[in-house]
């Protein structure tokens, strides 16, 4: 199970990641709500189950099929300086919020933004913060989608990844999710979920998906056999 423990290791595992292309095949009809979304949102929702090897490389994909320059990731936005200084060319340096364990950020996260930097202006917001005490789920993505609106648009639109119970643009059992408040400040946004078939991925813990048989449906986007690459708790 591949994971790191320490900044060094950490390292060598952004050096050691290959941003390879997936061959990422989109039908017409997905294409097509794809650009409506961001025609109309200036955004394009992305879900995801966090730990997973193949996550940023299935965004850098989409972000290529779609031309886009905008990305909004899960991650602490205390975590934007150091994040810049990496992107502009420096040494990766430690922070505590590096480490949470739970998959959103990874090795492969980190090569694949400075991969996407290096090929042209990259427009990256990071949404999640600090909350207040007592809060509710759903506030807690009431503030994440004021962060996203509050930053600067990118001028071809801004691929939003987070895990998929934040995604929906409907109210679901947890709440009202990032999407559904996103959705009413921008309506038309559309949500595309990434469909898992098997293998391993790391949140918290090493986790194996339930391999399932992915029946044909919608338009949808799925990547099987995945593995992980992130840094545990």
């Amino acid at each position: 199970m591949p994971s790191v423990a320490s900044l060094e290791e950490l390292h060598r595992a952004v050096a050691g990641f290959t941003t390879t292309d997936l061959g990422l095949v989109i039908e017409p009809a997905a294409l097509v709500a794809a650009r409506r979304s961001l025609d109309n949102s200036g955004f394009l929702l992305l879900g995801e189950v966090h730990g997973v090897r193949e996550n940023p490389l299935i965004i850098r994909a989409l972000m290529q099929a779609l031309g886009l320059s905008g990305l909004a990731l899960e991650w602490p936005e205390d975590l934007a300086p150091m994040t810049s200084a990496f992107l502009a060319g420096e040494m990766l340096v430690d922070h505590s919020l590096l480490w949470f364990g739970d998959g959103r950020i990874t090795a492969g996260h980190l090569a694949m933004l400075r991969e996407r930097a290096a090929a042209g202006p990259l427009n990256l917001t990071l949404f999640d913060g600090s909350i207040g005490a007592g809060w509710s789920w759903s506030q807690r993505d009431e503030a994440m989608t004021r962060r996203i609106l509050a930053h600067p648009s990118a001028r071809n639109g801004t691929l939003v990844a987070a895990g998929n119970a934040h995604t929906p643009t409907i109210r679901t059992s947890l709440g009202i999710p990032l999407g559904a408040c996103l959705a009413r400040h921008r309506p038309g946004v559309a949500e595309i979920r990434i469909r898992y078939g098997g293998g391993r991925y790391y949140n918290n813990e090493p986790r194996r998906f339930r391999r399932v048989r992915l029946a044909r449906r919608q338009p949808r986007m799925h990547h099987s056999d995945p593995t992980c690459d992130t840094i545990p708790a």
